[in-house]
């Protein structure tokens, strides 16, 4: 390892597991003190048994890494509070966020109740906006007293959210809405040191093993490069986390198997002006000629 986050402190939400203890363990090898976050729930956010956030910050130090475990609910005010505290009357400071936790509650939108939607977006959206509001309170404070940070923010957002997804109204919000949070916090706080962005992941989790089990399947064969492993994700996670990625902020990767993109976003496509106003029949034709000039969309995931 090349000790990229060499004297960091990261804090990692949704740690103990997938994705999340993928970023925890890789952070730590690099070098971070990373504070493990994880609230040990099941699938769909009712309360488990044990303590996953304990079990990643235990694997961490027996690698020879520091860590410490936070099992507070980060969709809370005072959970969310806390974490940024453990990190900083831990290790005494604190340089990159990275925002992962959620889980699945999936149906199709006629079957969707109002509580499956609360909840979704609940732990991704609000658990993404909580965390980043306090830690970007500390690094506001830190820059108005002459310290200004490197500071860090990796975000969650997912095809889902990019593209939408059949069976995943709730999730799809909560990913699309990430990514408008992630735009608005790096304009809002660049002046303070701090860079946002957000990562769309692949790879194989409790969610995606159950939603998407054949494609999330790991090889038969020895030896064979496993495409869907969380770890695959972790070194660019790693990197936008580090100091090294100075000067890259507002921007949505995705990143699967070997495979990083960065994506473009809504950019405007082909346009009509006829500087005056459209009766509807005029609009209807000129707004059918740009969608014949411009690119196809991507299909939405799950579609037939």
């Amino acid at each position: 390892m090349t000790g990229l986050c060499g004297g960091r402190v990261a804090v990692v939400t949704g740690a103990g597991r997938g994705l999340g203890r993928a970023y925890a363990l890789a952070l730590a090898a690099e070098g971070a003190k990373v504070v493990v976050n994880d609230l040990g729930v099941a699938l769909d956010g009712a309360a488990g048994p044990g303590s996953p956030a304990q079990d990643v910050a235990a694997e961490i130090w027996a690698l020879g890494g520091e860590a410490v475990a936070h099992g507070g609910d980060i969709a809370t005010t005072d959970g969310a509070a806390s974490l940024v505290a453990t990190a900083l009357d831990t290790y005494g400071r604190l340089d990159a966020l990275v925002n992962n936790a959620g889980f699945l509650r999936d149906r199709m939108l006629i079957n969707l109740d109002e509580d499956d939607w609360d909840a979704v977006l609940r732990v991704h959206l609000k658990g993404h906006f909580l965390p980043l509001r306090q830690a970007a309170a500390h690094w506001r404070a830190e820059a108005k007293a002459g310290r200004a940070p490197a500071a860090r923010v990796v975000n969650t957002s997912s095809g889902a959210g990019l593209l939408g997804s059949v069976g995943q109204g709730n999730y799809s919000a909560a990913k699309a809405g990430i990514v408008g949070l992630t735009l608005v916090a790096a304009a809002e706080l660049g002046r303070y040191g701090v860079q946002v962005n957000a990562i769309a992941p692949a790879a194989r989790t409790r969610m995606t093993e159950r939603t998407f089990a054949d494609s999330m399947a790991a090889p038969d064969q020895a030896g064979a490069f496993d495409a869907m492993a969380p770890e695959n994700v972790s070194p660019l996670v790693v990197w936008l986390a580090s100091a090294d990625s100075a000067g890259v902020t507002g921007r949505v990767f995705e990143a699967e198997a070997g495979r990083i993109t960065v994506m473009e976003g809504w950019r405007p496509g082909p346009t009509a002006d006829k500087g005056a106003r459209w009766t509807p029949a005029e609009a209807g034709e000129a707004a059918r000629k740009l969608l014949a000039a411009a690119e196809p969309p991507r299909p939405v995931y799950g579609a037939s």
